[in-house]
């Protein structure tokens, strides 16, 4: 059952209630004579109330009110019974006949699962190419079976030829490819390695129209010839033919088709450095080389490069400018030595890449029906009608124009011409015919967006050619529109299975709107209900029976639609009867309504008009009654208490109370009764022993009351916790305080006293090492090394005070945290000597608190034995000796140092200057252990992964000395780093991920992209350290999680043409093999780019 929260009236303000008043008096008077009439009846359960008739929100003081129940009948509420019809409707799911596809002409669409806009695209162009259906579905099931790629292919076009949905799951595909359907990627790149995939997979098949389906329609090839410029002959090399499917065209500063086509062809000039070594000449000389197109398919693809390289960001970029291509395309005279140009294509596809970004934005496709030269417009799910243009009748997309009709020149044959077309490929002889000039008109296209073009070879079947090989005639085996006019026929495997998931289709359709049909006529039947009953339910007169009927089961009634048993369990005493304290929770209700109610929903207790509670009415005087004689005089106790935490008023018997329990007693307001908190007014001020405690202990502060306030805290405490006597016990004011409690605090006491006189001799002893202060250092003097942690936690120790001087750890004893400090095997020291620095005249220790250990005086050491638990002569001292140092034992200085006045002259200060200082311990350091040690913390350093190194790019010629300080020292593994990108005065800072085993060269990618630095102008630097050698890993180059490193621009190949570099066809197949890597497309790449 829902119970509503009442909130209605939760900011209004309250009005005095005349009823409350009306209701105690009665309350009174039954108190006082013991009897209920029945105009007391009718009062307290205000039976007198008129029946409401149009309020805005239904009253709980009034059992006869049952306005607001319902909303109005045009109104609704969010959830439940009255809610919109049309949300009622979506509860209760989907609805897949709004999936249903409107006819058999109108293609199916594709889900995207996430990111698969792009091989939705390509898998709608080849599905809409009638032959490579058709090619697809002559498979034999065997083969099918065996290749799971191809099975689900066609599995997949036979669902979007034939299924009842509007759209098709292509989740079956995608997964068995193996493709993350959460990443966006190149519909070129997955064209390209899918006819590669399916060219492997169809050579299984034994139909040999489906065999070479793949290279019948897609393949073209091509020849690079190199034409010496002396001899005129062509090279060797020139005579290789390369495939191609479909034809990569620049777009960067051209305009249209043809001009994209004619920078394609055109021809290069090899001079100067470049110059060709001929093979006849036998020597170097001018050369020119241009691609030139041997044989085109039936299905010509053109491959638009809208992606250009920026060197600064190492990203890449969208070109967006307008792009023309015509409706009608000619490309005989392109082909190389053709004797036939009239090649015609005609536009059947456009590709189109919505978005400003390369890596992200949305694939669709407008593609042509071959069969009603409709075109349609794919966007996953969602397929749209766009008429007899590309991109829709009157099209105002920004990315796409209205068509522009120019004039078009065709050249046509009316002799036998010995053009020659081999399966879908044409290819070039010398004419032998007159010819004539027919002037048409082509529709011309432009977009902005447009991607990959794809064109069909016009069908000739209509003019009676059928292409082959054979005899000089031009016979045209025509591959495009080859089918019938009608729909393809699916094979009987296929279809079967087909008719079997339209079958559950139709039949979900079904279910789902019987299940609609059958839930609004329950709504309608409720609703109607619910406002029959309740024009029944109010009581029209006081002699008319009656019952009542709980407030929360009529709400939840009304509001849902399949309500529970009637439930009044919450409007009824421990009595079986109806309090007087629920009235505001119940409703008086008609015999005819309840009748109607209890018939369909049983449930109960039935409580009828004689059901209210005597006992309970009388329980309620009482207590009422008791609650203002309560109230009464607890006012008048509060002004004594007042008065005794003030001091006044202290004549006659006096009792110790808690102080604070009278002050928190004194803060309680509109207390009607004694509670919880009026227990225990003396029971933090008596000790463990039962007796007063000491004032001084932490807790016990009390206060003097008079007796008749004393005697009201016992009595209420009592009333409260009557098995408690140990929280009220009483203690006169002449009570003497617990003598054994007195003695334990003199002790504790004492204590105190003692640990603070021993801090302050530990102060005063060691008053520098106290206060973090160094210690002037001196040749040809004995000193002693402590660990830097255990001082510090010394320090701690002897300066806390207050609530922390107990809290604070005592530090551990001195021999102990020696015998750490030696190893084991050869008794030496397994920490080196801090490093020394000269600072306003004075050698002092260079980094105190942050080296592994501290150098401390002769005294020092002394006193810390006594007091610590140490011995003298198991200390680790230390001398500072001036003289040559080996190593990196010594610390070098070329300056005057001060020496006891003892061993100051003229001799010892030139002798000092002149030499460098080293610390040098007794017993030695180990370097033996301490190698080895820092041997495996340097390969745990080494080994990590995926963590943050700091990396500024410095504008001016020398960073600043922070940036300097920070990158030669190497930060904590562990420490926490901002990821954001920071801007300073001296240039830019950025977090970079990083494993030990990135390379240089991916760290200035990396920066390369942070910072638009291009990689050969990049001057790296840890510290005043160049790191050098791209090859080498951050590991190698003792590269830690943490470090700070620098950056300069040389700027010396500010204007080199990255983009050519990165877009060289070597480049774009590693590119492919990484943004499909993992998946079934890359197993092995055999397709040729062009």
């Amino acid at each position: 059952m829902n119970h509503r929260p009442a909130t209605r009236s939760k900011n209004k303000r309250h009005r005095p209630d005349g009823n409350a008043e009306a209701t105690s008096e009665i309350l009174r008077k039954v108190h006082s004579t013991g009897q209920v009439t029945p105009d007391d009846i009718n009062c307290l359960y205000m039976i007198w109330k008129p029946v409401c008739q149009g309020c805005r929100v239904n009253t709980k003081d009034n059992p006869n009110c049952y306005c607001g129940l319902v909303p109005p009948p045009n109104g609704s509420r969010k959830s439940g019974l009255w809610q919109k019809t049309s949300e009622i409707v979506l509860s209760l799911g989907p609805d897949p006949s709004k999936d249903l596809r409107t006819s058999t002409n109108s293609p199916a669409g594709l889900t995207n699962l996430g990111a698969t806009c792009y091989a939705n695209s390509i898998l709608q162009c080849l599905y809409m190419n009638k032959s490579f259906r058709e090619g697809v579905f002559s498979v034999e099931p065997h083969v099918l079976k065996e290749q799971p790629v191809l099975d689900q292919l066609a599995r997949l076009f036979a669902q979007l030829h034939a299924s009842k949905m509007a759209f098709v799951d292509s989740a079956p595909f995608i997964r068995t490819l193996e493709l993350d359907n959460g990443v966006q990627q190149d519909s070129h790149e997955f064209l390209t390695l899918l006819f590669s995939l399916l060219e492997r997979c169809l050579s299984y098949s034994e139909v040999s129209k489906a065999r070479t389906i793949v290279q019948d329609l897609f393949r073209g090839s091509v020849s690079h010839v190199t034409t010496c410029s002396k001899c005129g002959k062509d090279s060797e090399a020139s005579t290789n033919m390369e495939d191609f499917y479909e034809l990569e065209l620049n777009v960067k500063g051209l305009k249209s088709l043809d001009d994209s086509l004619d920078d394609y062809l055109s021809v290069e000039e090899l001079q100067g450095d470049n110059q060709y070594y001929c093979e006849s000449c036998s020597t170097r000389v001018d050369a020119t080389r241009s691609i030139k197109l041997r044989s085109l398919p039936a299905v010509l693809n053109f491959q638009l490069k809208r992606c250009v390289f920026l060197p600064k960001t190492t990203t890449k970029k969208k070109i967006t400018s307008a792009f023309n291509f015509p409706g009608e395309l000619d490309m005989g005279h392109r082909l190389f030595e053709n004797s036939h140009p009239d090649l015609i294509y005609d536009l059947s596809a456009v590709l189109i890449h919505k978005g400003s970004a390369v890596n992200s934005g949305h694939y669709i496709a407008h593609i042509k029906d071959e069969n009603s030269g409709q075109w349609w417009e794919f966007d996953d799910e969602h397929v749209s009608n766009l008429g007899q243009h590309p991109f829709g009748e009157g099209s105002s997309n920004s990315a796409a124009k209205s068509a522009v009709v120019e004039p078009i020149i065709h050249q046509t044959c009316s002799g036998t011409m010995e053009n020659v077309v081999t399966g879908s490929h044409v290819h070039a002889s010398q004419p032998n015919s007159s010819k004539s000039n027919i002037v048409n008109s082509v529709h011309t296209f432009s977009s902005s967006d447009a991607y990959m073009l794809m064109y069909v070879l016009r069908d000739l079947k209509d003019h009676g050619e059928k292409a082959s090989k054979d005899s000089g005639e031009i016979k045209m085996e025509n591959l495009i529109g080859g089918a019938p006019e009608n729909s393809v026929s699916l094979p009987s495997h296929l279809c079967e299975e087909i008719e079997q998931l339209n079958k559950s289709y139709l039949d979900a359709c079904k279910q789902y709107n019987s299940k609609k049909e059958l839930e609004l006529s329950r709504i309608i039947e409720r609703r109607k209900e619910v406002r029959t009953v309740l024009s029944e339910a109010p009581v029209q007169s006081l002699g008319e029976p009656y019952f009542w009927i709980s407030t929360d089961w009529i709400r939840h009634w009304i509001d849902n639609i399949s309500p529970l048993n009637i439930d009044n369990s919450t409007i009824q005493c421990l009595h079986g009867k109806v309090p007087v304290s629920k009235i505001g929770n119940m409703k008086r209700l008609s015999t005819k309504a309840w009748t109607m109610l209890y018939s369909k929903y049983d449930g109960g207790p039935t409580l009828a008009k004689d059901d209210y509670c005597i006992d309970c009415l009388f329980e309620g005087a009482h207590s009422m009654v008791s609650a203002e004689s309560y109230r009464d005089r607890r006012a008048l106790m509060k002004e004594l208490a007042e008065a005794a935490l003030a001091g006044k008023c202290l004549d006659g018997p006096l009792y110790y109370v808690s102080k604070a329990w009278v002050q928190q007693w004194l803060r309680r307001k509109n207390v009607d009764s004694p509670c919880e908190a009026d227990a225990g007014p003396t029971a933090s001020i008596r000790c463990p022993h039962g007796e007063l405690m000491p004032e001084q202990a932490t807790g016990a502060r009390r206060v003097l009351v008079p007796e008749s306030l004393w005697l009201f805290f016992y009595d209420t405490a009592n009333t409260v916790k009557p098995d408690d006597p140990l929280g009220c016990s009483t203690f006169p004011s002449d009570s003497a305080p617990c003598a054994q409690c007195n003695l334990e605090l003199s002790e504790v006491a004492c204590l105190e006293d003692n640990l603070r006189e021993f801090k302050q001799k530990q102060r005063q002893n060691h008053e520098r090492l106290a206060l973090g202060k160094g210690i002037a250092l001196f040749p040809i003097q004995r000193y002693y090394l402590l660990p830097t942690l255990w001082l510090s936690k010394w320090r701690s120790y002897v300066t806390a005070s207050g609530k922390s001087a107990t809290s604070s750890a005592e530090p551990e004893t001195l021999s102990n945290i020696i015998d750490l400090l030696k190893c084991e095997k050869h008794s030496g020291v397994l920490e080196r000597p801090p490093d020394l620095i000269f600072r306003r005249g004075t050698v002092v220790q260079k980094s105190p608190n942050t080296d592994q250990l501290t150098i401390i005086t002769e005294d020092d050491w002394k006193l810390f034995c006594e007091d610590w638990g140490g011995t003298v002569q198991e200390g680790i001292s230390a001398e500072i000796e001036v003289g040559d140092c080996p190593g990196g034992d010594s610390v070098g200085s070329s300056i005057e140092m001060p020496i006891p006045e003892e061993h100051m002259n003229n001799e010892v200060n030139t002798e000092i200057e002149s030499k460098r200082l080293r610390v040098k311990t007794f017993p030695e350091v180990c370097e033996n252990c301490i190698g080895e040690r820092e041997s495996c913390e340097l390969m745990r350093k080494l080994n990590y992964s995926n963590e943050d190194i700091c990396v500024c790019f410095i504008r001016g010629k020398e960073p600043p000395r922070s940036i300097l300080e920070a990158s030669a020292n190497s930060s904590e593994p562990d420490r926490r780093t901002s990821k954001r990108s920071r801007k300073t005065t001296f240039g830019n800072s950025v977090n970079l991920k990083v494993s030990g085993s990135t390379s240089i060269y991916q760290l200035k990618m990396m920066i390369w992209e942070s910072f638009g630095v291009v990689k050969e102008n990049q001057t790296l630097h840890k510290g005043s350290r160049v790191i050098d050698g791209e090859s080498a890993t951050l590991a190698d180059m003792n590269i830690f999680p943490g470090d700070t490193l620098w950056v300069t621009d040389s700027e010396m190949y500010e204007n080199r043409d990255i983009a050519d570099e990165i877009s060289d066809q070597k480049m774009e197949v590693i590119q492919t093999e990484e943004g499909f890597r993992g998946t079934l497309l890359t197993s092995n790449i055999s397709s040729q780019v062009v």
